[in-house]
């Protein structure tokens, strides 16, 4: 939901950003694995309690997974002769295995985290997970698809998105609201698992609608 606004403020900056970096030694592929590291690093942290760290960390992460698209467009738009804006290839499926790697870890470094030694649920973070799992399965299932039919929703990023209430932007901040404040972690987390629920449905109903 947030993800429009998101990237109307910070596509500018990240590309200022990006052209800084745009040396030899540094790749979209290396800050993708920048973020892979660091997201890792981020929920150990959160599992060890060491939650100053873990969200410095999750923020560092975060990043970079947004400097390694406007860093591989960069090298695209500059390549000869210039590659298509969806050509993402292997960086593009790196960058969303990367992803899904950082947001399960995440969940399950803050679960061991906020449960230690207080007999607290997991099944909060068992919900996140599951309706993770659902919505990804539809806004990858619809990207799969969409290719093959034709269909294909280019904003620049390597797969088709599916809009909702529960995107990128969101997920950085529930995920750095489980930091700040471990001991409302539980709570959250069911809120959170509510409405990726509900973005999970409503991605499942519009990419029906749309591949019809």
């Amino acid at each position: 939901m947030l993800d429009p606004t998101a990237r109307a403020l910070l596509d500018a900056p990240l590309a200022r950003t990006a052209a800084l970096l745009d040396r030899p030694g540094i790749t979209p592929d290396r800050l993708t694995g920048a973020n892979l590291v660091l997201g890792l690093a981020s929920a150990a942290a959160a599992a060890a309690q060491l939650w100053l760290p873990a969200l410095v960390l999750w923020l560092a992460c975060r990043l970079a997974d947004g400097l390694d698209g406007p860093l591989a467009r960069r090298r695209r738009a500059m390549a000869s002769p210039p590659a298509p804006p969806g050509d993402a290839g292997a960086g593009g499926f790196f960058d969303i295995t990367a992803d899904f790697v950082v947001y399960g870890a995440g969940v399950v470094g803050v679960a061991v985290g906020a449960t230690a030694g207080s007999g607290a649920s997991w099944l909060p973070f068992l919900a996140v997970l599951l309706a993770y799992y659902v919505n990804g399965a539809a806004f990858l299932a619809f990207s799969s698809i969409a290719e093959r039919a034709g269909r294909r929703l280019d904003d620049g990023r390597s797969l088709s998105f599916l809009g909702g209430l529960a995107e990128g932007t969101e997920t950085v901040l529930v995920h750095a609201l489980w930091l700040l404040f471990p001991a409302y972690a539980g709570p959250v987390a069911w809120a959170w698992a509510a409405l990726v629920g509900v973005s999970a449905a409503h991605r499942m109903w519009a990419g029906y609608r749309a591949l019809r």
